[in-house]
């Protein structure tokens, strides 16, 4: 009985993987159920001055970069992270400005990098997810066939069973892990929205 439950779980994600690519096959193997945007716009996050030069020289500045790596860390608390962009804006002077732009232009490239390594990450375990599925499937009509000869090997009957109890829960185990790592290009989004947003707010 567990096999089958199981076995119907995996056969209903190539279902429903199918009917994904179905509904956007510009990304075949994306697992999740939001739209997948390769890249943040920067339009869509920045309102502030053209970032000019500073999108290449923001690693050359080494207060900039080590700020750059705490606040686009997730384990750095969004509130935590938005008080050491003010604290580090109100100590520029006159340099606010440029300091600004070379902050934003490294958080920009920094958590656009992070999402790429998610997304390619998700991307990989789908087609993972895929594979197994596949041989879920073949291994299950397999035992059918085993489950109704005559004479019944139960040796391996057994073994078989096993296996696919092990494959499925595998399989059970990474679908849920999927689905929590989906949300993770939208937080990345949201962090990255609401420090541009302080950002701008302190140059004013």
């Amino acid at each position: 009985m567990i096999v089958r439950s199981l076995a119907i779980a995996a056969l209903a994600f190539v279902v429903t993987g199918t009917a994904a690519r179905a509904a956007d096959p510009r990304y075949p193997e994306w697992p999740c159920s939001q739209a997948k945007v390769p890249e943040i716009s920067l339009a869509a996050v920045w309102a502030g001055p053209a970032l000019d030069d500073a999108e290449n020289k923001w690693k050359d500045d080494a207060k900039v970069s080590a700020l750059v790596s705490k606040l686009s860390a997730r384990k750095t608390p969004l509130d935590e992270a938005e008080k050491s962009v003010k604290e580090f804006l109100a100590g520029s002077a006159a340099d606010k400005t440029t300091n600004a732009k070379l902050l934003f232009a490294g958080l920009f490239d920094t958590l656009n990098a992070q999402r790429s390594q998610v997304m390619g990450g998700l991307e990989r375990v789908s087609r993972k997810q895929r594979e197994a599925a596949d041989k879920i499937r073949d291994e299950t009509i397999q035992l059918q066939t085993l489950q109704g000869a005559t004479p019944r090997d139960d040796t391996k009957v057994e073994a078989l069973s096993n296996q696919l109890v092990w494959e499925t829960r595998i399989f059970e185990d990474r679908r849920k892990v999927v689905r929590f790592v989906c949300e993770v290009p939208t937080t990345i989004d949201q962090r990255l929205f609401a420090l541009g947003r302080v950002i701008q707010q302190e140059m004013e």
